[in-house]
């Protein structure tokens, strides 16, 4: 794309939205043209989030007052179900990021088992392309709809998919124990989030029923070719950013590690860390980089395997950016190679 490109974000009051808004910031191939938060309607996004208020930025408006003769790539930060209901008012000639969970499952039997109700764009559902960049590149580049990964299905997903690829582990034997913070609970006022209720503690959460674990088997089980099921136990840990995956395998640690660094050697964003060392979230915080790690287990025939990322970038908007970039023509790592913050 040649000129700069204009971006509309929905539901830019909440985490995902004013992450966008940061990474687009610096983007040098794209503006944002129109902000939404129905809620917010008529405030200015420096109010709502006042790391932002140094920027210019548009007025934020209800999603029906934006003009799309002024959009050529919508950002869906919309919640759950409310998304699909916007997504299939849209022009037909927008390209689309929806980052909410709405169509991320390919079969709707799947769906409606996992959220409770039955889909209600399943022709859009259809044509939508699953946003993990690095396994869907080329769908990705030629999508007008791509739906955003979960950022705990991401992180697992990074670290397992390229090891049942190379036919390396044993598919019926993957336990991913997941740790993530509050913020990937969304803004919302939840009695389960407040300051008190998390911290100085650990816990876990959804177990065995959590919704990312349908995206774990759906992305599994395409690969090996029949189903996979995989267990998964998310932790809610007492921080703001980030998520760290441990994943126990059965299969040879050093044949684990030359997949994954054969999967990643020209992955911008994706860095395997030596054999033997494990990965943290405060060395991939705020950035678009997720660091795996292989440590062998003191069975030879088992292995530890992690990866981590910021939920927030990685795991959903600079995720969702890295899928706009391709749509829209420009280099895949524009506006995305921020460095971590550290400390």
């Amino acid at each position: 794309m040649a000129q700069t490109a204009r971006i509309a974000i929905l539901g830019a009051s909440g985490y995902t939205g004013a992450e966008l808004v940061r990474l687009i910031a610096t983007h040098p191939g794209m503006t944002v043209t129109a902000l939404t938060a129905d809620r917010r309607a008529g405030e200015g996004m420096g109010a709502v989030f006042p790391h932002l208020r140094h920027l210019e930025l548009p007025v934020l408006t209800r999603i029906e007052e934006v003009d799309p003769d002024q959009v050529d790539l919508y950002f869906c930060a919309l919640p759950h179900a409310t998304s699909q209901e916007v997504i299939k008012t849209l022009p037909r000639d927008k390209k689309i990021v929806d980052l909410s969970a709405d169509f991320r499952l390919r079969d709707p039997d799947v769906y409606a088992e996992w959220y409770g109700r039955a889909h209600s764009a399943m022709d859009l559902q259809a044509e939508a392309v699953y946003g993990l960049t690095e396994f869907y590149r080329d769908e990705v580049r030629t999508a007008r709809l791509v739906a955003g990964t979960g950022c705990n299905a991401a992180t697992g997903n990074f670290a397992v998919l390229p090891l049942l690829v190379a036919d390396v582990i044993d598919p019926d034997e993957i336990i991913i124990n997941l740790a993530g913070s509050v913020s990937g609970a969304g803004r919302s006022a939840k009695e389960g989030m407040l300051h008190s209720e998390v911290s100085e503690g650990y816990h876990a959460y959804n177990v065995a029923k959590h919704r990312h674990l349908a995206e774990f088997a759906q992305e599994f089980s395409k690969v090996v070719g029949r189903p996979v099921e995989p267990t998964f136990v998310p932790h809610l840990l007492p921080q703001n950013r980030g998520i760290l995956a441990t994943v126990y395998v059965r299969g040879q640690a050093e044949a684990i590690h030359n997949a994954l660094t054969d999967a990643y050697v020209d992955e911008p964003f994706l860095h395997v860390l030596p054999l033997g060392e494990a990965p943290a979230t405060r060395h991939v915080r705020g950035s678009n980089y997720c660091h795996v790690g292989v440590v062998p287990d003191r069975r030879p025939d088992r292995a530890i395997v992690f990866a981590a990322l910021d939920n927030l970038t990685k795991g959903s908007s600079g995720q969702a950016l890295q899928n706009a970039n391709l749509m829209l023509g420009f280099p895949e790592t524009m506006g995305l190679t921020m460095a971590p913050l550290f400390p």
